[in-house]
């Protein structure tokens, strides 16, 4: 009879007061689970010990160790060869011949004949060696016998003891006799311990060369550091590479493969060396595995940079060290010296170190400037620590346009004549009409006498996919976005790159994920400095820099997103390039808000005073007087050129045509006329403030024709 379990129970649903209470309920128990048979059991106690760590460890070491013995056997085997036989020559010559180096293949070649008949000369003297061999013992063993019998003959005079004439001769017959004994005692085990003592030469070999699969080595030796670059781990990570011709070429240069290398160089954080391929291997064939060489290597895919040289079937690998590109880069140049000032025309930004650790410095000088990349990967921030710099050259005039509009630019209010900061459609229209009006200057400016000597213009667009991609059109219907004949936007920047340069009148813009859309191809190719940081694809590279760059190995879509933040790969002739590349990776600087806004501090205090203005006003009726105070800044007197350009700047459309003769119409009669100052006609500040406060009330400024 099976036996009864009392259980305690609510009942779920009481209809009578005595139902509340808990109720006895007698149930039987379950009957018990029945037991794994034995084979179960055993099976999952055999792979739980054979998946124990212990386990793998001891497995490891067995394996390690005994690999040891093995390839230390062939490694010592592989020497003796190569020391009996002209193996070594041999593959020497076969390298030189298969790197296509002649005249090293001929003093191999001569090597090896001298070898061979030096090996013929050892052995016909070995023909001859075992008589003379023979002769030679008769000789020495009849001279020290008789020597032995003369030292006798001296004892047994001296002893007066004529049985001493032997003694001489007993004594080393007794001599070699105990020697055979020491040899008999000892030839039993010397069988034993010599195959042992031999083994553990053989192991001791193998370990110093480490020659055990990576999986069989201890956890210190198998570290995610990665192993030093050499010669022989090169050749190795070429030949794995899976490129079957390459593989042959290399089998049949054996070890020696390692003529296809130049020297290993030590270059910044890293090494650099020159690979010549051999004949049929195509340098693309190694720049597209990228990854499985850097593997091959011990370095993840972002350490290792491949890009092509002058010489012929060549490709330069530049090897990081383990984790070194992880670590930050020294602060900017402009945030550590507060006296640096900046050149236009000859100077150039410091930008940050490429990947040797060198300096990377950036000419700007007529350049129109594109910077690319994925969002939040440093573009900002790298685009305006190129503006920074040249704020510290007091010609240089910026109209800037951030169509982000988070404050990353707010620093240059006060530096910069237009500063327009907001995503919205309206500010599209604002950057464009301020575009727009720096194409009149260029075209003023172009209409100049020949040799006239203009300040750099710098018109700065952050975020220009956003004008690229605006929806909204004129009165006219003419659209500002797109990249259509009638585009205004488009337009305006395509006039910039055509003409702009010549007459200092700069471009630069920053987009983030380019495509077709947000950034024409007119526009990206009318860059002279073109520079990208992580991209998605090889499609959004060849946007950024251009085919020329990425065929040559430039490869931003291989930067790692979050990880390479600032990392930037840039095409451009104001940088300097090692020679036969077509692309630099650099590292650029970080300058922080406050570091930027110290920096544009100094900048102003080298100038005057610049009026800042935050909108492009359309359309409206002016104050001509109250628009040339504004223009006057803080600056006590203001040269009339300056006054006529900077109202220009305020509203094309209403004093883009003025003269000094229009100048001069406005303020006759208001005690703020201009005069001559050192020789060059002035306004004074604090006249025009002087007319504009004694102005009657109902004296409205007249509108501007």
């Amino acid at each position: 009879m099976s036996e009864n379990v009392v259980h305690l129970h609510k009942n779920p649903e009481p209809t009578t007061e005595a139902a509340t209470v808990t109720a006895l309920t007698v149930v039987p128990d379950a009957a018990p689970a029945k037991p794994l048979p034995l084979w179960v059991r055993s099976g999952r106690a055999v792979r739980t010990a054979a998946t124990h760590e212990t386990t793998r460890t001891t497995a490891r070491a067995v394996a390690r160790h005994g690999l040891y013995t093995v390839n230390g056997g062939r490694i010592v085997a592989r020497r003796a060869w190569d020391g009996k036989t002209g193996a070594r020559y041999e593959r020497m010559l076969r390298a030189a011949e298969a790197a296509g180096n002649f005249e090293v293949a001929e003093e191999w070649e001569d090597r090896l004949q001298r070898f061979r008949e030096a090996r013929h000369r050892r052995r016909m003297d070995l023909l001859h060696s075992p008589v003379d061999a023979a002769k030679g013992v008769a000789v020495g063993a009849g001279m020290s016998v008789g020597v032995l019998v003369a030292l006798g003959i001296v004892m047994a005079i001296n002893n007066h003891d004529i049985g001493d004439v032997i003694t001489p001769l007993a004594a080393v017959i007794d001599f070699i006799g105990l020697l055979i004994r020491i040899v008999q005692i000892v030839w039993g085990p010397a069988l034993t311990i010599g195959p042992i003592l031999a083994l553990l030469a053989l192991w001791t070999v193998g370990s110093k060369q480490q020659a055990a699969p990576a999986w069989a080595l201890p956890d210190n030796i198998r570290s995610d550091e990665g192993e030093p670059i050499t010669p022989s781990i090169v050749v190795k990570a070429l030949r794995d590479l899976g490129v079957p011709a390459l593989r042959n070429a290399i089998k049949e240069m054996g070890d020696a493969g390692a003529g296809m290398l130049g020297p290993i160089r030590i270059a910044g954080c890293g090494v650099e060396v020159d690979v010549t391929l051999p004949s049929g291997v195509s340098t693309i064939e190694v720049q597209n595995r990228r990854r499985k060489l850097a593997e091959n290597l011990t370095r993840h895919e972002h350490e290792v940079f491949i890009t092509i040289p002058q010489a012929a079937r060549t490709v330069r690998l530049w090897v990081a060290d383990s984790g070194a590109l992880d670590e930050p880069i020294g602060p900017s140049p402009l945030v550590t010296d507060d006296t640096m000032t900046a050149d236009y025309s000859k100077g150039r930004a410091p930008w940050g170190q490429d990947l040797r650790g060198d300096a990377a410095a950036l000419s700007l000088y007529q350049r129109h400037l594109l910077i690319t990349g994925l969002s939040n990967q440093g573009k900002t921030v790298a685009l305006r620590s190129l503006a920074l710099w040249l704020a510290l050259d007091k010609s240089v005039q910026f109209l800037m346009g951030d169509l982000k509009g988070v404050g990353d630019w707010a620093m240059f209010d006060g530096l910069a004549t237009t500063l327009i900061q907001g995503p919205t459609d309206e500010h599209v229209i604002q950057v464009t009409e301020m575009v727009e009006g720096a194409v009149d200057e260029m075209n003023r400016r172009i209409q100049a006498p020949p040799g006239t000597v203009f300040p750099p213009l710098i018109v700065l667009v952050d975020e220009a996919q956003v004008a690229f991609m605006c929806p909204l059109k004129d009165e006219d219907k003419r659209p500002y976005g797109g990249a259509k004949a009638n585009s205004r936007y488009f337009m305006a920047v395509r006039k910039l790159h055509n003409q702009g340069r010549a007459v200092n009148v700069l471009m630069w813009q920053g987009t983030q994920d380019p495509t077709d859309q947000n950034l024409p191809k007119l526009v990206r190719e009318g860059a002279h400095t073109r520079a990208s940081l992580a991209l998605g694809t090889e499609s959004q590279a060849r946007m950024a820099l251009g085919d020329k760059a990425v065929d040559g190995g430039a490869a931003p879509n291989l930067l790692r997103p979050g990880l390479d933040r600032g990392t930037l790969v840039v095409a451009s002739d104001g940088v300097a390039i090692p020679a036969g590349q077509s692309s630099l990776t650099v590292r650029t600087h970080y300058i922080d808000d406050d570091a930027a806004t110290a920096i544009t501090d100094r900048a102003k205090a080298m100038r005057d005073g610049v009026t800042t203005l935050t909108v492009i006003e359309r359309g409206e009726e002016r104050d001509p007087l109250a628009d040339i105070f504004s223009v006057l800044g803080d600056r006590p007197r203001v040269l009339t050129q300056d006054i006529l350009k900077r109202l220009a700047m305020l509203n094309e459309g209403a004093y883009g045509d003025w003269s000094f003769v229009d100048l001069k119409r406005v303020l006759d009669g208001t005690g703020a006329e201009p005069y001559k100052s050192d020789g060059r006609m002035s306004v004074a500040r604090d006249r025009v403030a002087r007319a504009l406060a004694n102005r009657p009330e109902d004296d409205s400024a007249s509108a501007s024709e």
